[in-house]
């Protein structure tokens, strides 16, 4: 059994010999949580587009109309591809690698060449096991915010068990995974909830304290967990 005290302690004791390499595995991680979010923004920021020029156009004739929006349409089908093959094909593996790295604080072997591992192991397998993840997470939330939560919660770890096994089968990282947080999906929740007044703190600074401080012991919590459910399971 785990207790978020428990995870949190181990944390801060590995953050301080780590403290630069988990830094930057953080930066890299949250970057591309934030790069891999910016599509529908741009999406939605396209729609305001649309809707500006539709109102500037109204002048115009039907055909013209017509044209203008197909080509504004293209433009944005083609900006939410190529941010989702960037997604796929790069910062899904980069996110592996800084998961590889926080694991590796465990062990006192991170080196910031984890970062590339996702990389350089079963590249292939895993743009393949991430991209369904993310997939499968996305259908869920189509049907209700509710489900999307669970099914996020339930691949949790697959990220993590790649990181560490990259040539893990597909369908036996989503079964692990499922059963590594069979039971702990609540738990786990309520240990992110715990960091809301961290996530505070780092609003009122401007970002800076969440840089240097508080996701990368966000991040060393969570590979704590992975650590502790792996011994379980």
């Amino acid at each position: 059994m785990w207790s978020r005290k428990m995870l949190k302690d181990n944390a801060k004791l590995l953050l301080k010999p780590n403290y630069w390499k988990v830094v930057v595995a953080s930066i890299i991680v949250m970057f591309c949580s934030g790069a891999s979010g910016s599509a529908s923004g741009r999406a939605a920021n396209e729609s305001g587009v649309v809707s500006e020029l539709s109102n500037a156009a109204a002048g115009l004739d039907m055909e013209t109309m017509l044209r203008m929006f197909a080509v504004l349409m293209s433009i944005i089908a083609v900006v939410m591809l190529i941010s989702i093959l960037i997604k796929i094909f790069a910062l899904n593996p980069l996110i592996v690698g800084a998961e590889k790295l926080f694991i590796n604080c465990k062990y006192g072997t991170s080196e910031y060449n984890d970062l590339w591992f996702g990389f350089k192991n079963s590249y292939g397998n895993t743009v393949k096991t991430l991209f369904l993840r993310d997939l499968f997470v996305s259908l869920w939330s189509l049907l209700l915010v509710i489900p999307g939560i669970v099914k996020a919660y339930e691949y949790r770890m697959i990220p993590y068990l790649i990181a560490e096994n990259p040539q893990m089968d597909t369908k036996e990282a989503f079964r692990i995974s499922k059963q590594m947080m069979m039971g702990n999906k609540w738990n786990a929740f309520v240990l992110d909830l715990s960091f809301l007044g961290w996530v505070l703190l780092e609003l009122i600074t401007c970002g800076i304290a969440g840089i240097f401080y508080i996701n990368p012991y966000i991040f060393l919590t969570n590979a704590e967990l992975y650590h502790v459910l792996k011994t379980n399971k």
